[in-house]
């Protein structure tokens, strides 16, 4: 038995896809200066709404919210039921601090405390 969706209406679902994936996603790129919604991530790639998503390639910045989460280099993958798919090339987490390069000792000291200054 074969399912036949005739093409209306298999838009019209695509569409409804679509828009409860970017009603309900937080995340943003920003490449460029501007930003772009981003539909859904997955540990290779993301998606992006086909008709706003350029071409992109290169570095740009993953965003949930206002809260910086990635730097990346992407490719463009391909397009797929009104999605562009985007492939990491890399992928680094922005920290909050620098790295350390020296192993820290679990009970150093945080400041060292001096009597006053006369």
């Amino acid at each position: 038995m074969t399912t036949f969706v005739p093409k209306e209406v298999q838009a019209g679902l695509d569409s409804a896809r679509l828009q409860s994936l970017k009603s309900a996603s937080r995340l943003r790129l920003s490449a460029d200066g501007r930003t772009y919604p981003v539909l859904r991530m997955w540990k290779t790639g993301f998606s992006m709404q086909a008709e706003a998503a350029p071409h992109l390639r290169g570095y740009v910045d993953l965003y949930d919210g206002a809260i910086h989460l990635f730097q990346c280099l992407i490719v463009a993958s391909d397009e797929e039921a009104g999605e562009m798919r985007y492939e990491f090339k890399r992928l680094t987490a922005v920290a909050e601090r620098p790295a350390l390069d020296f192993v820290q000792a679990e009970n150093a000291p945080v400041a060292l405390l001096t009597k006053g200054v006369d």
